[in-house]
């Protein structure tokens, strides 16, 4: 039976200290399953866009480039603390040739421009490179979720009617649940706002690794270990649609 779930938000081995799938895997395992197509959203780069997209063309999958980006709702030349001046997690997909190349130009001007901590965008550089391109609202480390999770109900509201002023009929807000009881608090808040502001709703998943405890690495000496995710995270599964 075919799978019409499709994962859109995936990180592979190029996100570093967070995902443990290696892209040749990761696309074997979702043809497996019977998925027709799977994007990849590595944390602020697009290291693995041309090994990911080979990989789908191989396996008759339908490649999604897209990223994770590192969203500040300051300016780029702000580079205060972290307290001060959060960082976010905003998940971007490329839906034309238009969309990748405002993808690739965004994940330039990250790293050259806005590195700081993280490689950062802001809301000027979003809004003059949106074309093309479908913005969902992250994981708890976004900034709607994290208002969301502090009971800050007109904040996570402002922010995604800022967002769905970028970017339209293509800004979905997003829901995961891995079991965290954090998630399930901001879900149910989730969905009250979509309710509220008639943005419409994405359940992409996350997916971090390729099977249930397959982070196993080897220590120098040879000892195996399993990675434990860091705070605020959980593990997610290629399984889990």
């Amino acid at each position: 039976m075919t799978n019409s779930f499709v994962h859109l938000h995936v990180h592979s081995e190029y996100s570093l200290l967070d995902g443990a799938a290696r892209i040749e895997d990761l696309v074997r395992r979702a043809a497996d399953l019977g998925m027709k197509a799977l994007a990849l959203t590595d944390h602020g780069v697009m290291y693995g866009v041309v090994p990911f997209y080979k990989a789908c063309r191989n396996y008759g999958i339908k490649p999604i480039i897209g990223c994770e980006m590192y969203y500040t709702a300051g300016s780029l030349s702000d580079k205060g603390n972290r307290q001060d001046q959060p960082i976010y997690h905003l998940i971007l997909l490329a839906r034309n040739q238009t969309g990748y190349e405002n993808l690739m130009k965004l994940c330039s001007i990250a790293h050259l421009e806005g590195f700081h901590y993280k490689p950062r965008i802001d809301g000027k550089r979003l809004k003059q490179y949106s074309e093309g391109l479908i913005c969902l609202s992250s994981c708890l480390a976004g900034e709607v979720s994290r208002h969301l999770l502090q009971e800050k109900t007109e904040e996570a509201r402002q922010a995604a009617l800022r967002y769905r002023d970028i970017f339209g009929e293509y800004f979905y807000l997003e829901l995961q649940d891995h079991g965290l009881l954090e998630q399930k608090k901001v879900n149910q808040a989730m969905i009250e706002l979509s309710r509220d502001t008639g943005i419409p709703l994405i359940g992409p998943a996350g997916s971090a690794e390729v099977y249930d405890g397959s982070a196993v690495f080897e220590e120098p000496g040879g000892d195996a270990r399993t990675v434990r995710p860091p705070a605020g995270c959980t593990r997610q599964y290629a399984e889990s649609g």
